[in-house]
């Protein structure tokens, strides 16, 4: 459980009202200081598969009311990840949901949100307050994904940054140490699963990907044309 942040407290984050125009900002995953995204895996690369569903994300939030930031303006455009948190921070993000793929002998997808304070760079984060909200967000997409997605991917759940390589040596993601706003990490896919490339590949996995994460949305941060999502 994140300090301080109780179950029924996470279960108040669940249940917000909808609000006009909520603010999601999307960043699609890569270029940045880590890593191009571009390595080829079964036909397709991190970079283009983060770039489509993040657009077909972005029109999916709009036509349901949302006010919807992309943290960069085309496919190969490096964005370091402090300046991504940023763009989230400047747009007062109700959710900051960042795409990537995973690469692994696993497969399937997961859910990440900070789970411990780090410092990184001279800047400690997140706060608290931002801890439990993105543990929120990241319980209400992995409802919706898990239910969407059942018998296409392997469910991966909720995890940790602490989980991820960089979390685990830093404590948290350096996009979640440096934001003051709800944010979660999304690895979609393992990409060198062979599998999971076929079915993010074609264009109805990736609909049905972005169908999931806005549903997730919807379900964490509700927006007026937001559709009922139990």
């Amino acid at each position: 459980m994140i300090r301080g942040f109780s179950r029924a407290v996470l279960a108040l984050a669940l249940a917000r009202g909808p609000e006009p125009h909520p603010t999601i900002v999307i960043d699609p995953g890569h270029p940045s200081e880590v890593s191009s995204g571009a390595s080829m895996q079964h036909g397709t690369s991190e970079v283009h598969i983060a770039w489509l569903v993040a657009q077909r994300l972005a029109t999916l939030l709009r036509a349901q009311g949302y006010s919807v930031v992309l943290t960069k303006p085309a496919e190969r455009a490096m964005v370091t990840n402090v300046e991504r948190a940023r763009i989230g921070n400047a747009a007062k993000a109700t959710l900051v949901v960042r795409l990537h793929c995973d690469e692994s002998p696993d497969s399937g997808y997961a859910i990440y949100h900070a789970d411990r304070e780090a410092t990184v760079q001279g800047h400690t984060g997140p706060s608290n307050a931002v801890m439990g909200a993105s543990a929120a967000a990241a319980e209400s997409l992995h409802v919706s994904m898990s239910r969407m997605l059942s018998g296409k991917l392997k469910d991966g759940g909720v995890r940790g940054d602490s989980k991820t390589a960089i979390g685990s040596k830093q404590g948290a993601l350096t996009g979640s140490v440096f934001s003051d706003v709800p944010v979660v990490l999304i690895e979609m896919v393992t990409l060198s699963n062979a599998r999971d490339a076929a079915f993010i590949k074609q264009p109805a996995g990736q609909s049905l990907m972005a169908q999931a994460i806005a549903h997730g949305i919807a379900r964490y941060a509700p927006a007026a044309n937001s559709p009922r999502v139990r």
